[in-house]
């Protein structure tokens, strides 16, 4: 499985679970479905968090669940920079400024990338 598709898989399962309600369509749109810009920004941040477990030995599994998620975050905000002159707001949100569902789903997903190396 490539390394968006596993980015991808894990936000929707995420979101499935820690969002209230019922999700946007867009947050939990198939893989097959997703535009072309999202599915390299996902690529990319599953890259980064595989890079950063491995040049870490193996250690990051030691950060806090937070810390996990930050880093989730802030590899996908400077994504959404590259592929996007003025991205919208929400996509380049602090850490303090995301909903709960969603820095809950970011950890959930650098926990996933560990969990499929």
């Amino acid at each position: 499985m490539s390394d968006g598709r596993i980015f991808r898989e894990a936000w929707i399962a995420g979101v499935n679970k820690h969002y209230p309600g019922e999700p946007k369509p867009g947050y939990i749109t198939p893989w097959d479905e997703t535009p072309e810009w999202e599915r390299q920004a996902a690529a990319a941040v599953c890259g980064q968090v595989r890079d950063f477990i491995g040049v870490s030995g193996g250690h990051a599994a030691r950060l806090t669940r937070e810390q996990k998620g930050r880093f989730v975050a802030i590899c996908w905000t400077a994504q959404m920079f590259r592929h996007f002159e003025e991205p919208k707001p929400g996509y380049v949100a602090d850490w303090a400024d995301l909903p709960a569902w969603q820095r809950e789903t970011d950890a959930d997903i650098f926990e996933h990338i560990e969990q499929t190396r």
